[in-house]
């Protein structure tokens, strides 16, 4: 998993939901998932691969279904990320402030 596949999955508006639905189930199949969203189960699947591959979610087989449950580290590798380029970019900003009132 890197922060681009990550960002790249969450990119996607469907798949933010999709992401949403398990994490308020803590657990649910593509069958559950397709029967709450304006899309087809095939489809639900294709989102859960993306989801799959960027460690946001991990499918477990249970008899003929695969349940899926959010897989927060990636999550929190993302954030940690996104803080870190937030406080540089502060650190930047504050040091062109600091030029300007020097001015």
């Amino acid at each position: 998993m890197t922060v681009d596949e990550v960002l790249a999955a969450l990119a996607d508006p469907m798949r933010r939901r999709v992401l949403d639905l398990i994490a308020a189930r803590g657990e649910c199949s593509a069958t559950v998932l397709a029967a709450e969203l304006p899309v087809t189960r095939q489809a639900v699947v294709k989102h859960l691969a993306v989801l799959e591959k960027a460690a946001l979610v991990a499918g477990r087989r249970h008899g003929r279904e695969v349940l899926y449950t959010v897989r927060p580290e990636a999550l929190g590798t993302t954030a940690r990320w996104m803080d870190h380029v937030a406080a540089e970019w502060d650190r930047r900003l504050a040091a062109i402030k600091r030029l300007a009132e020097e001015s």
